[in-house]
């Protein structure tokens, strides 16, 4: 990696800031599913089906619901995020090995402010934190469209060539490479997003591969 260059170090949160095979995730995926077979009276396999297809099409669920059913994000956002912490067990070397990085760091999530902030303190990054880009500040239009990365950048005053980004959605680090970041995927065990993205080999605007980020900080960080 150039690693020289860099200043600014861009993280996904969900299954990027901890391991993607954890049972902390598959609570927010079911109570997704909970949620739009009540809210849309669907039953349960009809919600997953549309919860999908709303993923695959606009970036996220909650964009789908919203786009479609006119749906207010607050009551879903808050009903899919209340899940228990206990269940995440934080990498013990991960907030040494972002807090040993030259310059600033941010959480860059489609999540809510409230998610990234209850998760982020669990695992001990959210302090080091130089600032954190929830589906809030993006007015809900979320990753992998255009927007929310051009609108981070100038939030931030971004140069992209010297930030580099970290993601488990391949989708998702497209529109940064082509904006000039370096672009990372941290693969993880369970594929979250096999059902509407092909993760099955490597696309041409992935820069680096790893299974483990603190590791891969660790030794490529400060290269």
């Amino acid at each position: 990696m150039s690693g020289g260059n860099i200043t600014n170090w861009i993280f996904d949160l969900d299954n990027t800031l901890y391991r993607g095979d954890a049972q902390f995730f598959s609570q927010i995926d079911k109570k997704m599913t909970r949620f739009i077979s009540e809210f849309l009276q669907l039953d349960p396999i009809e919600a997953r089906i549309k919860q999908k297809e709303y993923l695959a099409e606009y970036g996220t669920s909650l964009s789908g619901l919203m786009a479609v059913h006119g749906m207010d994000p607050a009551e879903f956002l808050h009903y899919v995020h209340d899940v228990d912490l206990s269940l995440l067990d934080p990498c013990p070397h991960l907030p040494s090995a972002i807090a040993a990085l030259p310059g600033r760091k941010f959480i860059f999530t489609n999540g809510s402010r409230a998610h990234a902030k209850n998760v982020g303190d669990h695992l001990g990054v959210y302090d080091q934190m130089d600032g954190i880009f929830a589906i809030e500040d993006f007015d809900y239009v979320p990753k992998p469209k255009r927007s929310p990365y051009i609108k981070f950048c100038d939030r931030f005053d971004i140069d992209p060539s010297t930030a580099i980004m970290f993601e488990d959605s391949t989708r998702n680090l497209e529109v940064p490479k082509h904006m000039g970041m370096q672009t990372v995927w941290v693969t993880p065990d369970h594929d979250w997003h096999q059902e509407y993205e092909d993760n099955s080999s490597q696309p041409n605007w992935i820069d680096h591969v790893t299974t483990d980020l603190s590791a891969w900080l660790n030794s490529s960080g400060k290269a």
